[in-house]
């Protein structure tokens, strides 16, 4: 009797050179995904994003990765054309069985300063919502379309406790993970019947390149490892397990939702 196999499962991590992204590329590899990977990166960071490449490479896993602006849809699509010209070099059936979500680029400027020159512009907001959240729902389309996605798939995208309360600058990119979320609930209610499920992960506080960025990012930091009830800070890699776990196909009842990866942080005021 001949052993038949089922389509090769992949990972398509947007935002995979670092923090969130690269942990969770890792991890996926080491579950048995093949990954491809999209980042925004200059020639000056390329050694750190060759050490992100090697090491999913080390697990024995396909990886590919694109140095392009996830928010141009022009270069999405050639991308994607990329990618399933590479499964056609391959020869079998190919899937995105995880699609993660991790873009952190946006404006870190207060509505409202006593120097105009300060405040967050219309530019400014619309770029940030866009990018870090609208730029969900045109990935997702263009998977779907493409029939990259299919029954098992699963969406993530990264939130953060600022989709709820008040961060200091953070207003443009709460702002965004508030539209995140609701794209989360949308995508899930129609892509239900066809099997995908869609979450948001909500990290505790991380120390990433991103956050990094953050205005007073030290302070919100300490205080989180205060009330953090496991004593310590959420970790890239703790969220990284939790997407893996999640791309079981037990998790097949599990969709539109916003799940805290963060030891339970979020649940002390």
């Amino acid at each position: 009797m001949t052993e038949t196999t089922g389509p090769t499962p992949w990972g398509l991590v947007v935002g995979s050179s670092s923090g969130f992204g690269a942990a969770t590329s890792l991890e996926l590899a080491r579950s048995g995904l093949n990954i491809f990977g999209v980042h925004f990166d200059r020639r000056q960071n390329m050694p750190l994003v060759e050490q992100v490449i090697a090491r999913i490479r080390d697990t024995g896993r396909d990886v590919r990765f694109f140095n392009i602006n996830a928010a141009d849809p022009q270069k999405r699509a050639e991308a994607m054309t990329q990618m399933q010209e590479h499964w056609g070099q391959l020869g079998g059936e190919h899937f995105v069985k995880a699609f993660l979500h991790s873009v952190a680029f946006g404006s870190l400027k207060p509505y409202l300063h006593d120097a105009s020159e300060e405040e967050l512009t219309q530019q400014q907001m619309e770029m940030t919502v866009d990018v870090m959240g609208n730029n969900l729902v045109y990935w997702a389309q263009e998977l779907f379309r493409r029939k990259m996605l299919c029954r098992g798939s699963r969406i993530f995208a990264m939130t953060s406790a600022g989709g709820h309360s008040v961060i200091p600058n953070y207003g443009a990119v709460s702002a965004a993970k508030a539209v995140l979320e609701s794209h989360i609930r949308q995508l899930a209610f129609e892509l239900m019947p066809h099997g995908i499920t869609a979450n948001a992960i909500q990290a505790g506080v991380t120390i990433t390149p991103g956050s990094s960025k953050i205005p007073g990012i030290e302070k919100l930091a300490e205080f989180a490892k205060l009330r953090n009830p496991g004593g310590r800070l959420t970790t890239p890699e703790d969220v990284a397990c939790a997407i893996a776990a999640l791309t079981s196909e037990k998790t097949h009842w599990i969709t539109g939702n916003v799940i805290r990866v963060d030891g339970g942080e979020d649940i002390v005021t």
